[in-house]
């Protein structure tokens, strides 16, 4: 019985967009490098990038009543 290979998937690296295989050997998925993903780690870290909502102000002050 054969079995049918899909070619892997390609996608580009979030930070440079070099572009990668999307297969178990690539350690990195979806980061080209270990750099790649440091460099992305950093801006999450530093707040360069973050998910949208409402200030931390906002949310731990006292209700208005």
């Amino acid at each position: 019985m054969a079995t049918d290979k899909k070619p892997a998937q390609t996608v580009s690296c979030p930070t440079c967009n070099s572009p990668v295989k999307w297969t178990i050997e690539q350690r990195w998925r979806p980061f080209c490098s270990e750099r790649c993903k440091l460099i992305d780690l950093g801006t999450w870290f530093d707040e360069s990038n973050r998910i949208p909502g409402e200030s931390e102000a906002h949310l731990t002050s006292e209700p208005d009543n």
